[in-house]
């Protein structure tokens, strides 16, 4: 460092005040001259003072800012070139997978209950399985195996085998949209698959390995039809078949208005979700009306279980019981045996299938005679203390006839010809409808008729037999003498009982019913129709076959002793017919049965029980059905409250001496 002070700078001192004539022209002050200072440089900033920032030009920065928004403008113009044009099709493919897709809202099913409203049929919530095809294919999971992988994962839910459903998910038909899996499955088993189907998605999020195979598999609200008592009442009831559609008895017959009417639905869905912002259109479904039948479940119970003990202990075919209110024509029990689980059909027996009290056709026997003796009456060609003398043997065209038992000649009244039911005492009592046999065969088929065989009954039932009545001039020697005592001639159960409510409704045929009447969905009760009524006999004809059918079962000498019930008078016939084999279509066998009425001299129930083929102790209808009678005749009078009518029964004679 020099020792040299640093040059002093000079501080310039205030201006002076500028002289007279400074900056004038010709002053010389304006330029230098010879001998003039130099001229001052501007003075700078004071101390303290504020800089200015000079802005540099906004153009540059302009040009950007265009160029950017062009750039990104052009991209877009090119984006949409290639999705409207170059890739189209394949963009226009994959929005197929998020359309709009429409699916039924089945309609609730109506119930059906007894007369008292218990439920005898309703219905659960259920589910159908369904997938998505489409969603399984490779190009969609990225994986080859995804119908593989999702049956894997369905079988064992499902029940069902895995090969059958990869087929179903990998159909040969590729645009194939929609698939049912399973049909009306519990709503536990679609939480399964719900919840399998959620953790799978989950998992795909964040794993791209994996694969949700359970992305196409969907549910379609839908219900199962259940029956609360099992097999109780299910002859009538009928089932539910796979579709929901009704596949016999009430379900089927009355099936339009237990359906009701499916709605529908159509939304938006991506991925096998619902997309909740794309919105929806649908239309209610409307549910079915409630059925409500003339049965009794106590009174269907008691029949049923008494039948099915008799055709067990008797190891026959199988039975039927039916219950009818005589006064009304309604039917408070059909009980078949052996019968079936509609709950279960898979494990059911073919041939128990359906209702055999109403499909059944056969030859009723000996019950059958109370029609010739209507006839009688009604015609004035006898009248209860009529003599017939009955022989052993009777012969009548190429045939020789005769009764149950050998007996010697019976003396026996027109009441003891029923009492007894002899065959050849009812041959003798029609011969005299008509000065010849074939005035006589005529006047007893119009009788038939108007009984109501060789016609449906009126209940309208699926599968319901008319049975076999031939025109009279068709009938063969054999059968003019048969058929009086009801052999050549086949009916239903339920043409048989309508028989007898006829004689104990004082000779007028009410149509049965089975149907009381609907509920429909605004919960108004309809009634159905009263039924069809028709005379068949005069009143005077009714009660006299009443005290008639009374000496049946009163009588010592009658034969369905087994059928009296302590402190009621009943009216009643037992019949032991031979059996046709509907495999051979040849006689083998017996059908045993019982049909009557109490209390005898003011009726109100009608009870009728057929077995068919017994192969094991008695078989004799007598025997084996007059104690079903009474058991189901007791149990339904005690539970409609009907009262003994305390008189005494009317004893007609049974015999005579010559």
């Amino acid at each position: 460092m020099s020792d040299r002070e640093p040059p002093r700078r000079r501080v310039p001192g205030p201006a002076r005040p500028a002289r007279p004539g400074a900056g004038r022209p010709g002053s010389g002050a304006g330029r230098p001259g010879p001998g003039a200072r130099p001229a001052r440089r501007p003075a700078g900033p004071r101390p303290g003072a504020p800089k200015v920032i000079r802005l540099g030009s906004p153009r540059p920065r302009l040009r950007l800012v265009g160029v950017a928004l062009t750039l990104v403008l052009l991209a877009f113009v090119v984006r949409l070139f290639q999705v409207q044009a170059v890739d189209a099709s394949t963009y226009a493919a994959k929005a197929e997978r998020n359309r709009y897709v429409g699916q039924v809202l089945a309609a609730e099913r109506g119930e059906i209950t007894d007369r008292s409203g218990v439920a005898l049929a309703t219905s659960e919530d259920a589910y159908d399985i369904t997938a998505d095809p489409t969603m399984f294919a490779p190009d969609e999971l990225e994986i080859a195996d995804g119908p593989e992988q999702a049956a894997a994962l369905l079988a064992p839910i499902l029940g069902q085998d895995q090969d059958d459903l990869v087929k179903k998910l990998r159909p040969e038909n590729k645009a194939l949209r929609y698939v049912k899996l399973a049909g009306r499955q519990t709503p536990q088993v679609w939480k399964q698959i719900k919840d399998l189907k959620t953790a799978l998605a989950k998992k795909a999020e964040t794993d791209d390995s994996t694969a949700n195979v359970l992305a196409g598999v969907f549910s379609v609200p839908t219900s199962k039809r259940v029956y609360p008592n099992n097999e109780l009442a299910a002859g009538i009831l009928g089932w539910v078949n796979a579709e929901g559609k009704g596949g016999g008895g009430i379900e089927l017959q009355l099936d339009k208005r237990l359906a009701g009417k499916d709605g529908k639905i159509r939304y938006a869905q991506s991925g096998g979700r619902l997309v909740p912002t794309a919105g929806s259109t649908e239309t209610p479904a409307v549910p079915g009306s409630d059925i409500e039948l003339t049965i009794d479940r106590d009174i269907q119970w008691a029949a049923q279980n008494a039948i099915s003990k008799q055709v067990e202990e008797s190891a026959a075919d199988r039975g039927y019981v039916i219950v009818q209110d005589t006064r009304t024509g309604e039917v408070l029990a059909m009980a078949n045996a052996p019968g079936f689980d509609p709950n279960n059909l898979s494990e059911a027996d073919p041939t128990a299938l359906g209702n055999a009290a109403l499909q059944d056709a056969y030859e009723p026997g000996s019950t059958a005679k109370v029609l010739s003796m209507a006839a009688v009456l009604e015609e004035n060609a006898a009248t209860p203390q009529t003599h017939v003398v009955v022989p052993n043997r009777l012969h009548r065209g190429d045939r020789l006839f005769k009764d149950d038992i050998d007996h010697p000649t019976w003396y026996l009244t027109l009441n003891g010809v029923l009492a007894k039911s002899s065959n050849i005492g009812t041959i003798l009592a029609t011969g005299q409808l008509g000065r010849t046999q074939a005035q006589a065969n005529r006047v007893l088929y119009d009788y038939l008729r108007k009984f109501g065989l060789g016609g449906h009954t009126g209940l309208g039932f699926p599968g319901e037999t008319k049975g076999i009545l031939a025109p009279p001039d068709t009938w063969s020697t054999s059968q003019q003498y048969t058929i009086p005592f009801g052999q050549g001639v086949s009916i239903n159960a339920m043409q048989a009982a309508s028989v007898y409510s006829t004689i104990a409704n004082g000779g007028v045929r009410i149509e049965p019913t089975l149907v009381r009447g609907s509920k429909g969905p605004d919960g108004r009760f309809t009634p159905s129709p009263e039924p069809e009524k028709t005379r068949v006999v005069s009143e005077k004809t009714a009660k006299t076959l009443a005290r008639m059918l009374e000496s049946v079962v009163d009588d010592e000498e009658g034969t369905g002793t087994k059928a009296r019930i302590p402190g009621y008078r009943v009216a009643g016939k037992t019949g032991t017919a031979n059996r046709v084999d509907p495999a051979t279509g040849k006689y083998h066998g017996y059908t045993s049965s019982f049909a009557g009425f109490a209390p005898a001299d003011k009726p109100r129930i009608t009870v009728y029980c057929v077995i068919q083929n017994a192969t094991k102790g008695n078989y004799f209808g007598g025997q084996i059905c007059g104690p079903v009678y009474k058991q189901v005749m007791e149990f339904a009078l005690k539970t409609l409250q009907v009262p003994p009518t305390g008189a005494a029964p009317a004893r007609l004679p049974v015999t005579f001496t010559p």
